[in-house]
């Protein structure tokens, strides 16, 4: 028997997750929460194997919820169900603990073989998830060689940058012109290929979030 909790907002999700789960063999819904606090209440006391999370809940989101969860159970398998596809989310739900990442018009046989691939310690995914997933992988793999090329005076004036330091208090910190600076951020937007210091600041940042 796989006891499965879920967290969603929306009733009729809710109750049609819970309807399906009790009415397949093999399958049993221990735990149907509405939001976070609920969730991180009930959730370890029902101790069930995976949980159905959705990701926009009222009190927080199910990003958080996921990471939460993970902190009081690390064995404990969680599929995300929701709505949102775009590749931003997927990656915090996944780089927060889940196992898996399905759309919520998925069909009903989906959601319980997803369940089954995340208890044998599977990554259930819908194709087109799948497929974002594998994009994000290969950007991020590029844009960490494009960071590695940085010198390391030119990390720091980025590092920098991204902590929101003018040219002048780069300048100042790092003891060297602001010419010098100008310079420096000239090389940086030609090694990550961009045009301006926001752009650099996003793909330096990204790297640093993919090490997490």
């Amino acid at each position: 028997m796989i006891k499965v909790a879920i967290v969603e907002d929306n009733k009729t999700v809710r109750e049609g997750f819970e309807t399906l789960l009790n009415r397949t063999p093999g399958f049993q819904c221990v735990c149907a929460c509405s939001t976070v606090a609920e969730a991180l209440k009930r959730i370890p006391r029902a101790a069930p194997d995976v949980v159905l999370m959705d990701i926009q809940l009222p009190d927080s989101t199910g990003v958080e919820c996921t990471a939460k969860l993970k902190e009081l159970m690390p064995a404990l398998h969680i599929v995300v169900v929701t709505v949102y596809e775009d590749s931003e989310r997927i990656f915090q739900a996944l780089r927060a603990g889940a196992c898996g990442y399905l759309l919520k018009r998925a069909q009903p046989e989906r959601i319980i073989t997803a369940i089954q691939e995340a208890h044998e310690g599977g990554v259930p995914m819908t194709p087109e998830i799948a497929r974002k997933v594998i994009g994000q992988f290969r950007q991020e793999a590029t844009v960490a060689e494009e960071v590695k090329r940085l010198s390391d005076r030119e990390r720091e004036v980025l590092e920098l940058v991204v902590h929101g330091h003018g040219n002048k208090a780069i300048a100042d910190r790092l003891g060297v012109t602001v010419a010098a600076v100008k310079w420096h951020l000239q090389h940086i937007y030609e090694k990550l290929h961009v045009h301006s210091r926001t752009e650099a600041a996003l793909k330096f940042k990204q790297t640093q979030s993919s090490e997490i």
